[in-house]
């Protein structure tokens, strides 16, 4: 069993990724960064792992590293100890008046909270810091996007990242299913646009890992 010293080394390897990030996000979205270990799945509550159905344990791992590091953020709002139940259609259930997301790699676990009053959409992903699979970025790149001034090694693994988030962000609204070809990106704006006309924001950083989060004032 993993014990408390583990849980806080844990916390401690994610905290070059959240100070890279946390500085460019609006002060009302909290951030916590979580390295994934076996035996993470230990870390589920009995009521989450009941709607988790992933067998595989590396899975399971990643989804307790994740949900850890997003009680450890509701516990800053007065709610330690609440459950973030997975939903049917995937994205995780979090308690009324907050909106937040997951995300994680086969590495690090990211998690992000905010108040619902103040932001409509909020959605997060994290990617290692490589280059993305040729045969993948030609899927993921439209048209559209704009990547101007970005690391060229690094632009469409971002690009995919930022996609990721713009959909988690605006899912739970709309109810649509968005491929690549859907979400437009324009890092030189920070901003991303969906075809059913929604505008997020984004910030992001590139290292020691990917991450983006995309968010929508209410």
């Amino acid at each position: 069993m993993t014990g408390t010293g583990g849980a806080e080394d844990r916390t401690m390897a994610g905290r070059p990724l959240r100070d890279a990030l946390a500085p460019l996000l609006p002060p009302a979205i909290r951030l916590a960064c979580r390295a994934i270990r076996p035996g993470d799945r230990a870390l589920l509550l009995p009521e989450e792992a009941a709607t988790i159905p992933f067998r595989k344990d590396h899975m399971r791992d990643a989804s307790g590293a994740a949900r850890h590091a997003a009680r450890e953020l509701l516990a800053e709002v007065g709610l330690a100890g609440t459950p973030i139940l997975k939903a049917a259609g995937g994205a995780p259930v979090w308690p009324r008046g907050l909106i937040g997301s997951l995300a994680h790699d086969d590495d690090m676990a990211v998690a992000t909270i905010a108040s619902a009053a103040t932001f409509a959409g909020l959605g997060i992903d994290v990617e290692p810091a490589e280059p993305l699979a040729q045969e993948v970025a030609q899927i993921v790149r439209t048209a559209g996007d704009v990547l101007d001034g970005v690391d060229e090694h690094l632009a469409n693994r971002l690009l995919f990242a930022a996609k990721e988030a713009v959909y988690k962000a605006v899912f739970l609204r709309d109810q649509i299913i968005l491929g690549f070809e859907d979400v437009a990106i324009d890092f030189t704006r920070g901003e991303g646009r969906t075809r059913a006309g929604r505008c997020v924001q984004l910030v992001y950083c590139l290292r020691p890992r990917i991450v983006v989060v995309a968010f929508e004032p209410a």
